[in-house]
């Protein structure tokens, strides 16, 4: 007898259809799969049997053909275990097949029969849903993944049999009941906020506008300046994503494996922060089953990268591309996926090898040559895509032991949150929202200069050796210190603050 079930798998973050074919024939026994099954979707047939026998159910002691349609793409994974267990139930006449033929089925069996949560539902449901399906059942480890997706109807099942008894019309499972995505914000949540810095009034500026304008920023100074806790507060003043950026970094995340089950959705702005010694495939997404790195995680977020020198320079040079397109492609052999990875990039480092160099406390113990090699461990092209450099040396005793507390995160992401309204309406329409997105068009638009500011950018470009691309930025980021003024028109004082953070290249790499 031949039965056919719907079930999806997974290519990047992109879902398609497989439809497995199950025939039962008399002959010696033995289970033959074909259809590129990988290593884990073969080894189902030993998980499926005894998962079938231990829900009380009977496996057939037949001649079984498996197939996995479309039969040129490769099936990776356990999640299509539960929809095969259902096809060889159906073929085996214990399942009705029209009772199956609504249903799109995924999930993971235990030999005991109960179904594990699985990696990337999120996509797979809105794949699905988009092709045109509306029944679904998945594990009920995934249900809180599947409550906020509107528009289908998705039945979380805690074992095989439960799916039998559902299908069969015993004992009918309730669909998920679809829950509201709400936002959450505050100290409490990130944990660090502006107020407790003390002084650093200069970087904390530059963070405003980096964060208004979706800027990258490159913080240098002394260690125990405060650096890296200026970057943790930075999600304290970025707006609360929208349910439809929320599904896109729940996706990424889900597929990622890195999703909390209990939450169910990724509510908070992702901040990621890998140790300098993570490789290249770690970083922009690779591995044998191309899975997304941490520019991908970090998407619609931060990627905080502490101490760049010591980073990997082949690791660095990679960042450009997805620095620049806000994407990133991962090619392998068997597959090509495209990735987002719209972050915004904060990093820090030290001026040199012992971190004093051109600090006003402490005296620098590097050679010139030392400090120059440690320094070109940043490249001049990797340096053109970060818009805003900004030092940050101590503090002094005064203003670490004032009483007087520096602003909280909650006006600054007042003030944050007003811009970034002005930059949505500007952009309605197009593939931009924020300033930082402009293209060399738009910028012609929305950056135009009057004669003085014009001639201002002539003699940085000159004087502090700029290129294009650099020249380009400057513009970008004297838009934002307009729009954090509430003026229309880019003015000779806007021009200078924003050249001001691209001055560090002529005093550290010139």
């Amino acid at each position: 007898m031949l039965a056919k079930v719907k079930s999806y798998a997974l290519n990047g973050l992109q879902g398609y259809p497989v439809e497995i074919e199950v025939d039962i024939n008399a002959g010696v026994p033995a289970v033959e799969m074909v259809g590129l099954p990988d290593a884990a979707v073969k080894e189902a047939k030993d998980r499926v049997k005894s998962a079938i026998a231990n829900s009380g159910l009977q496996f057939p002691i037949k001649r079984i053909t498996i197939n996995f349609a479309p039969a040129d793409t490769k099936k990776e994974g356990a999640l299509l275990d539960l929809p095969l267990s259902m096809a060889i139930l159906c073929a085996s006449g214990q399942v009705e097949q029209a009772a199956l033929s609504e249903y799109v089925l995924v999930g993971e069996l235990s030999l005991d029969g109960q179904l594990r949560h699985v990696n990337g539902v999120t996509p797979l449901l809105i794949s699905g849903m988009q092709a045109g399906f509306r029944r679904f059942v998945i594990p009920k480890a995934n249900e809180m993944e599947a409550s906020f997706i509107k528009g289908i109807e998705v039945y979380a099942a805690d074992s095989l049999l439960s799916v039998v008894n559902h299908m069969s019309g015993v004992e009918p499972i309730a669909p998920v009941e679809h829950r509201e995505y709400n936002p959450a914000h505050g100290k409490a949540l990130y944990g660090f906020d502006f107020g407790d810095v003390h002084g650093q009034s200069m970087a904390k500026r530059a963070l405003e506008i980096a964060v208004a304008g979706g800027h990258n920023v490159l913080m240098i100074g002394p260690p125990g300046a405060g650096k890296t806790m200026l970057a943790k507060c930075v999600l304290s003043i970025m707006p609360d994503m929208t349910f439809e950026e929320a599904v896109e970094v729940t996706k990424i995340h889900s597929v990622a494996g890195l999703l909390d089950a209990t939450k169910g959705i990724v509510a908070v702005r992702p901040f990621r922060s890998p140790h300098h010694s993570v490789t290249i495939p770690a970083l922009v997404g690779g591995d044998r089953k191309a899975k997304p790195g941490e520019v991908s995680l970090a998407h619609l977020g931060v990627l905080f990268l502490d101490e760049v020198p010591e980073y990997n320079r082949r690791a660095l040079e990679a960042l450009r591309q997805p620095m620049e397109d806000g994407v990133v492609t991962v090619s392998r052999i068997a597959q090509s996926v495209e990735y987002p990875a719209n972050f915004m990039l904060v990093g820090s480092m030290n001026p040199c090898p012992c971190g004093n160099y051109g600090s006003k406390a402490n005296n620098c113990s590097c050679t010139s040559q030392a400090i120059r090699n440690y320094i070109h461990k940043l490249s001049g092209p990797l340096l053109d895509r970060i818009d805003i450099q900004v030092e940050v040396d101590n503090i002094s005793y005064s203003e670490f032991s004032g009483a007087t507390p520096g602003e909280p995160s909650e006006k600054v992401r007042e003030r944050v949150l007003r811009v970034r309204e002005v930059q949505r309406k500007r952009y309605a329409g197009l593939p931009m929202m924020t300033n930082s997105g402009m293209s060399n068009r738009e910028i012609k638009q929305y950056c135009a200069l009057d004669k003085e500011s014009e001639g201002l950018l002539e003699i940085a470009f000159h004087k502090l050796g700029l290129s294009a691309r650099a020249s380009y930025r400057i513009l970008r980021v004297a838009r934002t210190i307009a729009d954090l003024e509430g003026a229309e028109q880019i003015t000779a004082a806007h021009l200078s603050e924003a050249i001001q953070y691209r001055s560090l290249d002529r005093k550290y790499w010139g």
